[in-house]
């Protein structure tokens, strides 16, 4: 009996295709060691679309412009992977590659032509970036959100697709509903995963926002954050209510009038108050207590 020939990773369901090591995969399909991928071919850059699932939006512009001097000077090593489109390309993977490329003035980059669909080319895109550490807490967020709205999966089976607990994926996604403001702050490397998750429980987004303002300005640690989340929620004490004496307030009220100042009748004390030494002379006057004169 004929042994039946074995179907490339390429041409097999999800969890084959990408295993446990989506970066494996495609190292392998790079560098030609991937059964069923195409020949390595030279493409014209400006026929290369975007892939429209890329979750990173934030690009390091100093490594770009290295790796761009980099291309200029040896060319591109490892070729980008693209998919047919309609018209021209749609890339799959290499985008810092593809914008060095342009940087660097090429009208040509290498690459190999792949067939993964929609589907498969969102899970790459998520996955190769997540894998390589490349996105910042809201791109992958909302990479997490895109899959599960567009691919229909719960939390706990994107948890195990990308290889994360679910209580991570749970957390992540909630960075989505903080204010636009703090995105940006932990997007521009201003606030980290720590200081928004100790952020997170406060409902007030003015009080939110004012609390990261600190956090920043101050260079407050996540603990110190912690610290301030906290006060908030613990329970104000009653102010004690005085019970006010009838008596004493009269008497207070009289002796006011009859000194012509402010008088204080409280916890077993009485206070006068004076302005300068010729009201207190008119005061101890009014007292007998000035010493006879001479």
């Amino acid at each position: 009996m004929a042994k039946k020939k074995e179907e490339p990773r390429m041409g097999q369901g999800l969890n084959a295709i990408f295993g446990d090591d989506i970066g494996s995969l495609l190292e392998d399909i790079q560098h030609g060691n991937a059964e069923g991928s195409s020949p390595k071919m030279e493409l014209p850059i400006d026929e290369i679309k975007p892939n429209p699932y890329q979750p990173r939006k934030q690009f390091d512009e100093k490594k770009l412009q290295e790796l761009s001097e980099s291309i200029a000077s040896h060319g591109v090593f490892t070729p980008i992977l693209v998919k047919q489109g309609i018209s021209g390309y749609e890339l799959v993977a290499g985008e810092r590659r593809l914008r060095a490329a342009k940087l660097a003035g090429l009208k040509t980059i290498p690459g190999i032509l792949v067939e993964f669909d929609d589907q498969q080319m969102m899970e790459i895109a998520l996955l190769e970036n997540i894998q390589r550490e490349d996105l910042n807490a809201i791109e992958e967020a909302a990479g997490y959100q895109k899959i599960i709205e567009r691919l229909g999966y719960t939390q706990e089976q994107l948890a195990k697709r990308v290889g994360k607990s679910r209580e991570h994926v749970t957390n992540m996604l909630r960075l989505l509903k903080l204010p636009k403001t703090i995105q940006n702050y932990v997007i521009d490397g201003k606030l980290s995963m720590g200081h928004v998750r100790a952020m997170a429980n406060v409902e007030d987004h003015e009080t939110m926002e004012l609390i990261a303002k600190q956090a920043i300005n101050e260079k407050l640690s996540v603990r110190a954050v912690e610290g301030l989340v906290k006060k908030l929620h613990e329970p104000k004490k009653p102010a004690v209510e005085k019970k006010t004496d009838a008596h004493l307030a009269d008497l207070q009220g009289r002796l006011q009038d009859k000194f012509q100042t402010k008088v204080s009748l409280d916890n077993k004390q009485l206070v006068i108050h004076y302005h300068g030494y010729d009201d207190l002379n008119r005061i101890l006057e009014i007292l007998d207590c000035l010493d006879a004169e001479d």
